[in-house]
């Protein structure tokens, strides 16, 4: 069964912890579409760091040579506006791109958290999103960190309200939360 077209998704999350198998299976869902794949590196490259250069590269070789990729590490909002409805457009990752923003005030971030939901409601393209599951862990202990977990956990959850399908990535399995769940009450927190 495709799961795009049982689905029939204009936005869709995928979510799970560390190398669960989100971007691969976020992957498989953008090539199910037939559309033109543009991938969103929201990930800063640092030369220096030859793990984290060589974590972007194992993503790199596993994409088809025909996708594009934009790397947009700040402004996704207007990169969601920006993309063509004949495409498929791959955002790897949320948990990424609240990093590369953390030093928001809170008004900054909830002005930036409204312009990416308000950019994934009017969006032309399909658009798949993939996030880091943080919270399942003990609270972080330092401020920094429980902001993060914060910002990202609330994101995903608002992000997961509004998507047609909302996928868990976990185990070696993918759920989908969509068929097997029901969604909270809409008080967002």
């Amino acid at each position: 069964m495709n799961p795009i077209a049982a689905a029939k998704s204009r936005l869709i999350l995928v979510t799970g912890p560390a190398r669960s198998g989100k971007s691969e299976w976020a992957e498989t869902l953008a090539k199910q579409t037939g559309k033109s794949a543009i991938y969103v590196a929201t990930a800063t490259v640092d030369p220096t760091d030859r793990e984290w250069v060589e974590r972007i590269e194992q993503h790199r070789r596993r994409r088809p040579a025909d996708w594009t990729t934009v790397q947009q590490p700040i402004d996704l909002a207007a990169t969601i506006l920006a993309s063509p409805p004949s495409s498929c457009l791959l955002v790897d990752s949320l948990g990424t791109w609240v990093a590369n923003l953390l030093e928001q005030e809170d008004v900054t971030w909830e002005k930036t958290l409204q312009q990416l939901l308000d950019s994934l409601a009017v969006a032309k393209s399909d658009t798949i999103l993939v996030a880091e599951e943080t919270g399942w862990g003990v609270v972080p202990a330092y401020p920094a960190g429980r902001t993060f977990r914060d910002r990202l956990g609330t994101l995903v959850r608002r992000i997961g309200a509004k998507s047609d399908a909302v996928y868990l990535v976990t185990g070696g399995y993918v759920l989908n939360l969509t068929e097997i769940g029901f969604p909270l009450p809409p008080n967002s927190p």
